[in-house]
């Protein structure tokens, strides 16, 4: 009985700390995210958060179709002036940074302006990445609100001046989330690193 307790108590204050860690996220990332495009300042670079240009079903995923939507929505009112685009392309068939120029490029970005960063295993990677690699300390996070408020935490957490641009929700705060916002802390707490750095890469 004495043991049932105790792992009870355990969990619930995992439990606990898992949600306070969810609402601690989006309360530092508060003024820091932007729905509308006339009110965020403007930036040297926007930084697009990866994401499979497919869903499971074989149809667009619209998590990727939005942040396209806003990468393109943010260049063309002259809110940033290039656009990296971090995301996964650990096996040769997937690359979604490429999926991501393309579409950026077939609604009017000009490839010069475009750069990607393959090396975007998970938002902190993307993140750390743009700012060792790539040299940006003052960018503009193009996510969905959810995964932005998280994309922020983590740029403050490294010294680097980041804002966001909201896509468009598919649906609010998925379960995973707490989770996801969870893992980032821990990461935070114990100096994860980027799977890969390297050499540095100039945007202009």
């Amino acid at each position: 009985m004495k043991k049932l307790k105790l792992l009870i108590l355990s969990g619930l204050c995992i439990l606990f700390g898992i949600i306070s860690t969810f609402y601690w996220v989006a309360y530092k990332a508060k003024g820091f995210n932007y729905d509308n495009i006339d009110n965020i300042p403007k930036n040297k670079v926007g930084l697009v958060l990866g994401a499979s240009k497919l869903a499971p079903s074989g149809n667009i995923n619209l998590f990727y179709k939005h942040r396209v939507d806003a990468a393109v929505e943010l260049y063309k009112a002259d809110k940033i002036d290039y656009i990296l685009v971090s995301g996964d392309n650990g096996r040769k068939d997937y690359d979604e940074p490429t999926d991501f120029k393309n579409d950026l490029i077939a609604n009017g970005v000009p490839e010069a302006c475009i750069f990607l960063d393959y090396a975007g295993f998970r938002t902190l990677d993307s993140i750390v990445r743009a700012k060792e690699i790539f040299g940006q300390n003052d960018i503009t996070i193009i996510s969905q609100k959810f995964h932005n408020e998280r994309a922020i935490y983590i740029a403050q957490h490294f010294g680097i001046n980041a804002i966001a641009f909201n896509a468009k929700d598919v649906y609010k705060n998925p379960k995973r989330e707490y989770l996801a916002r969870a893992k980032a802390s821990l990461d935070l707490l114990f100096n994860v690193e980027p799977k890969f750095l390297g050499d540095k890469i100039a945007i202009n």
